[in-house]
């Protein structure tokens, strides 16, 4: 384990499904914080940089800052697929969220009308959904600071996905709730419940993406009708034109997903009559097969190890409710091994909206794993851990 990152500030990347290592992985991105263990106020401002991990010193180098962050997928920032030197992240700008594109080598930076949730693999598209909606809907998910635009309305038809030009910021509504909404859950309608949209992710082929459908129940009538309880959840894929939906997964219980390939998801869900665990879905079909049964038994941040032709997945724990350890593990598809990478202690204080998943990413060859994890107690720090030995 070598620790890339250090106090006093604290250091993590957030979400697992995005290029955190440069195309030659020396470069290695993280979002800086002076501060843990509360909700982001309107006026908290995070670093973002990249650290150098072969001088020697892992040298931080501080590239920017935002205002548009919340403690599970920090800002989005990222490597925009298909560039040697290009970095994205989110920000606020006056009174709407915004997308930062900077070139590393020059320090250019210019900005997109629109923040992004997913990027197409080739660079040229993002996909973004309403952050201060999904906030509002459920916090720590979307960005503290600006009020949802469709507040008293439960399925509107101007909030939804959005698809935005890399080069030229140009965007268009592809998907609105309101559509969501239209389509019958289970034999039920849902305009009168709390719709939002959650965790997008384009599909490796940049054709298909998909996108989680959730919604809350209603309290109170007219100006006093307000979201109340938990969520369901149904997953949707969708051509990147907004055409051709379809309902992969009608559950309701839809969690963690990673597209395998163009066709194939790998997803945390509960089919109906089934018992919950990691399924692979094949798109645009009701195909369903058990992924590591009885031995991939826990919910957890699943991806496939780049350059290993998926036969392996990268995955993770929550903490053990006794010793409060979280396990990230390599799972061999073929052989059905389990080859746990540590176990990693996280303290009691390290929970709800601002606990630290470990979220564990891979490096481009595959040969390496991030995580963001407290356990050294100098706060949350970005981890290494060599894997080239496992996949190999």
């Amino acid at each position: 384990i070598r620790t890339i990152t250090d106090g006093p500030r604290h250091h993590w990347f957030g979400y697992y499904d995005k290029l955190e290592f440069d195309p030659t992985d020396r470069f290695v991105l993280a979002n800086e914080v002076s501060f843990e263990h509360r909700t982001p106020r309107k006026d908290d401002v995070i670093r973002v940089g990249m650290v150098d991990t072969q001088d020697n010193q892992d040298t931080w180098i501080e590239l920017g800052t935002s205002r548009a962050w919340g403690w599970q997928q920090a800002c989005m920032l990222q490597w925009r697929p298909g560039s040697k030197n290009e970095i994205v992240w989110n920000d606020r700008e006056d009174d709407h969220y915004v997308c930062r594109v900077m070139n590393v080598t020059s320090r250019k930076i210019r900005t997109l009308p629109r923040p992004v949730y997913s990027l197409s693999s080739d660079g040229r598209w993002a996909i973004t959904a309403d952050f201060a909606r999904i906030q509002r809907m459920r916090p720590g998910y979307g960005y503290v600071g600006l009020k949802d635009p469709c507040e008293r309305q439960r399925a509107p038809e101007e909030s939804g996905v959005w698809k935005m030009d890399m080069e030229t910021g140009e965007s268009k509504l592809i998907f609105s709730l309101a559509d969501a909404a239209r389509t019958n859950h289970l034999g039920k309608e849902l305009s009168e419940q709390w719709n939002y949209f959650n965790h997008l992710l384009v599909s490796p082929d940049s054709q298909r993406f998909i996108v989680l459908h959730r919604w809350r129940g209603n309290v109170g009538n007219g100006d006093k009708a307000k979201p109340t309880g938990g969520f369901s959840t149904r997953m949707f894929t969708v051509s990147l034109d907004g055409s051709e939906r379809y309902i992969v997964d009608p559950s309701g219980h839809t969690s963690h997903f990673i597209w395998r390939d163009a066709e194939h998801i790998c997803a945390w869900t509960k089919p109906v009559g089934q018992n919950a665990a990691f399924y692979l879905l094949k798109d645009r079909t009701q195909d369903i097969q058990i992924v590591g049964d009885g031995v991939m038994t826990r919910n957890g941040h699943n991806t496939y190890v780049p350059e290993t032709e998926n036969e392996w997945i990268l995955c993770d724990t929550y903490p053990d409710r006794r010793t409060r350890n979280q396990a990230p593990y390599l799972f061999h598809v073929p052989s059905e091994r389990k080859v746990e990478l540590g176990q990693f202690n996280s303290p009691k204080q390290y929970s709800g909206e601002w606990r630290c998943d470990t979220h564990p990413r891979s490096s481009r060859d595959g040969r390496t794993v991030a995580i963001d994890s407290p356990h050294t107690g100098r706060g949350r720090q970005v981890h290494l851990i060599d894997t080239s030995e496992i996949v190999g």
